[in-house]
């Protein structure tokens, strides 16, 4: 499986950012798809998830302001990023997993200026 993640970009604080990641290869019908985060000197964390059933779940930090959202057809997961605050600078990675593997898109970096 192949992840294309896109979207990241540098935002005044206080903007929206979209990503965008979409796999490629052998899906697998029941999977999550999920973003992750990773900032400077910090362990990566997990920013929201989308099961391929629709179960979503989200770091209570960005509850409110991240909606995830998913194309089943296009084997797309998106993130829409509101209001956003300079402590969420990261690199975002996609992340797709069955039961059985995990793959990880290239990582997109998210800049947010004060």
């Amino acid at each position: 499986v192949q992840l294309q993640a896109s979207g990241g970009g540098l935002v005044q604080a206080g903007g929206s950012l979209r990503l965008s990641c979409a796999a490629s290869g052998s899906i697998f019908s029941i999977n999550t798809m999920a973003w992750y985060r990773q900032a400077p000197g910090k362990q990566r964390e997990l920013v929201a998830a989308k099961t391929s059933g629709g179960s979503t779940n989200y770091v209570d930090s960005v509850r409110g302001r991240f909606t995830i959202s998913r194309d089943n057809a296009k084997n797309t997961v998106y993130l829409q990023m509101n209001s956003l605050k300079p402590e969420v600078t990261a690199v975002y990675y996609c992340n797709y997993q069955t039961v059985m593997v995990a793959y990880w898109g290239q990582g997109t970096q998210v800049t947010v200026s004060s």
